[in-house]
C-alpha cells in the first residue's frame, strides 16, 4: 500500500469525517469519498484495504477531535464536580464547535451498528466503552472530595449522562429542538442535584 502525501491524507481524513458526520457510515463509499476529494476512486483505493478501513480511520479522527474539542479542555478544569460540568457543557453539541456540518459519528454509529458485528462496531463499543470509564472516573473524584454522597450509585450517574447526551443528539440533530441546549442543561443540573451531599 502506497504512503500518501500527509496533507492529502489529512484532506481525505477531514472530508470523509464531514461525510460522516452527515450521512453516517453507510453513506461513506469509495465512490462519494473519491468525488468529495477530487480523487479517482481507484488512487482512493490504493491508500486504504476496504470501506471497512476507511470507516475505522474515520472513526478515529472522530475519536482525535473529541479529545482535543472536549476531553483536554475539561481536563484542565479541577477534579470533580468542575471538570465533569465542562466535559458536559463541552460534549453537548461538540460537532458544531469542530466545524462539523452534522451529529456526532459516533453517536450515529451507535444505533447503526448496534445488530451488526465486526471491527468497526468494536471500535465504535471500544470508544463509547472509554467515555463511559471517563464519565466514572470524573463521578469518582466529585464522590471523593465530597461533592457527591458516598452512596452514589456512579454506574447508574454514568447511564443517565450517556443517555441525556444521547437525547440531546436526537433532540438537537434530528428534531432541531430549538431548546435541545437548554433541556438538556436543565437535565444535567437536577441529575447533579440528586446526587449532591
Amino acid at each position: 500500500m502506497k504512503k500518501m502525501p500527509a496533507r492529502t491524507y489529512d484532506r481525505i481524513l477531514d472530508q470523509g469525517l464531514e461525510m460522516l458526520s452527515v450521512t453516517g457510515l453507510s453513506g461513506v463509499t469509495f465512490g462519494a469519498l473519491a468525488d468529495a476529494v477530487g480523487m479517482s476512486k481507484s488512487g482512493l483505493f490504493a491508500h486504504f484495504r476496504s470501506k471497512e478501513d476507511i470507516q475505522r480511520r474515520l472513526l478515529g479522527h472522530a475519536d482525535a477531535l473529541v479529545a482535543a474539542h472536549v476531553v483536554a479542555p475539561a481536563m484542565a478544569e479541577p477534579p470533580g464536580l468542575p471538570r465533569l460540568t465542562a466535559l458536559m457543557r463541552r460534549w453537548l453539541g461538540w460537532t458544531r464547535r469542530a466545524g462539523l456540518g452534522g451529529g456526532c459519528p459516533i453517536a450515529s454509529a451507535l444505533f447503526e451498528l448496534d445488530d451488526l458485528d465486526g471491527e468497526v462496531r468494536a471500535q465504535v463499543g471500544a470508544a463509547e466503552a472509554r467515555s463511559r470509564a471517563l464519565l466514572a472516573t470524573l463521578a469518582g473524584e466529585a464522590v471523593a472530595d465530597g461533592t457527591f454522597r458516598p452512596d452514589t450509585d456512579i454506574d447508574q450517574l454514568v447511564w443517565e449522562l450517556r443517555g441525556l447526551y444521547l437525547g440531546h443528539h436526537v433532540s438537537s440533530r434530528f428534531a432541531a429542538e430549538p431548546l435541545a441546549d437548554q433541556r438538556a442543561w436543565t437535565a444535567f443540573e437536577a441529575l447533579v442535584e440528586r446526587y449532591r451531599r
